[in-house]
């Protein structure tokens, strides 16, 4: 199941960067699992990656290669089907073992290469496979395999997701195009499962991870699925200059531009991820207004977002108001004035002060939960902070994926 748009726009390729998806069998036959994005010599990397405890043998090491090599990488290795995740020193060694063997067959340095996994957690990598299928991956780069790609890095997706958008300063066209991968085990705390993106854009290196950094925090970070952040979630951001364009502070106009390009696109991502949510029906909107700051914002969105009880009422297309009330006082919201606050169903009142809205009745309340998209608006009556949170029901179809998963 998903929801929204099924097909993809034509994702533009970014000079300075090739890729490549092949078949390497890493965990099933005849499927896309291997990756590999080249990039040239002039590009700049930088990256977010999971505040899980327990990250993932490539998280280490591709967050000390990045670090080592200054955000000089000169490929990016992804694998689906095993996320390398809770293998000890063994999986460090596995994923060691696929870095060097790329970097010998191109002639860079191993921390230039970045190992990414995602996939079954705690079973060994086949980096043998992995390996095998490189120099076929090194025959089949090109620079429009955006799609490719896309597809190659899905795991219980139903469908790639990517974006690419541009923008014109001065006569020359900057470009950006991203590709993601994830549907359940989502809530990112920091990134997603898996997100690549690129410009052509010339960006210093500290300039590019803050840009990286403001772009996730507003988007992957205000997803959720299921409340669970994954051992292997990264976010990559590259900049190969080949347009020409220096995006710096002394152009602050260029720079507040392309950053709002950047936010955007990674916005449009992180929908997509909520789109093809494992079982999704439904596309929903937590907006919270009326907060002292973000994080009691953020506090009470997550807590409708994330309640199973909300969730399935949401599945079963049930107004069900009471749930969402109840979310909202367990928020842990520091004094909080029940008698403040507005619940908003789409564009009908369901709660006034506190209590039921006056004027509401169940209809109005079905017509709004029988949609695809349905925004869920709380005004707090507390100060005048803003905070948007994005998920998905819970159905049948979410537990049959999961309890089958590794089968």
């Amino acid at each position: 199941m998903a929801t929204g748009k099924q097909d993809l726009d034509r994702l533009l390729p970014i000079e300075g960067v090739k890729i490549a998806a092949v078949q390497a069998g890493v965990r099933y036959a005849n499927r896309y699992d291997v990756v590999v994005m080249a990039l040239s010599a002039q590009c700049r990397t930088a990256g977010v990656f999971t505040q899980n405890a327990f990250c993932a043998a490539p998280v280490v090491l591709a967050r000390q290669y990045l670090q080592s090599s200054q955000g000089r990488a000169r490929y990016l290795l992804i694998n689906t089907g095993n996320a390398n995740a809770g293998t000890g020193q063994q999986g460090m060694a596995d994923a060691r073992n696929c870095c060097q063997s790329l970097a010998e067959l191109t002639g860079v340095s191993a921390d230039q290469v970045l190992p990414f996994s995602t996939g079954v957690i705690g079973e060994r990598l086949p980096a043998q496979k992995i390996v095998a299928a490189l120099p076929g991956a090194m025959d089949a780069l090109q620079a429009d395999n955006w799609l490719m790609a896309a597809k190659g890095i899905m795991t219980t997706d139903t469908r790639p997701k990517g974006l690419s958008v541009s923008l014109e300063h001065q006569g020359q066209r900057i470009t950006v195009t991203g590709i993601t991968k994830g549907a359940g085990m989502i809530k990112p705390n920091m990134a997603t499962m898996l997100a690549f993106v690129a410009t052509d854009a010339d960006i210093a290196q500290e300039l590019l991870q803050n840009l990286l950094r403001t772009a996730v925090e507003y988007s992957f970070n205000r997803i959720t699925v299921d409340g669970d952040t994954s051992t292997n979630d990264c976010c990559m951001l590259v900049a190969s200059g080949a347009s020409g364009v220096v995006i710096d502070e002394t152009d602050s106009d260029l720079l507040a531009q392309f950053s709002d390009l950047l936010n955007n696109l990674m916005i449009g991502l992180a929908r997509q991820i909520i789109h093809d949510a494992e079982g999704a029906r439904k596309f929903v909107t937590v907006q919270v207004n009326g907060g002292a700051d973000s994080q009691e914002c953020l506090k009470v969105a997550y807590a409708i977002a994330e309640s199973p009880l909300v969730k399935t009422a949401l599945t079963a297309s049930d107004p069900n108001w009471g749930r969402i009330l109840a979310a909202i006082g367990r928020a842990g919201v520091a004094d909080l004035n029940v008698d403040l606050i507005d619940i908003y169903l789409g564009d009908v009142a369901l709660v006034n002060q506190g209590g039921l809205a006056p004027d509401y009745t169940e209809a109005q309340g079905q017509s709004i939960m029988s949609q695809e998209n349905i925004e869920l608006r709380i005004e707090l009556g507390r100060g005048q902070v803003s905070e948007t949170v994005w998920t998905s029901d819970l159905s049948e179809e979410y537990v049959r994926i999961n309890a089958s998963y590794r089968s």
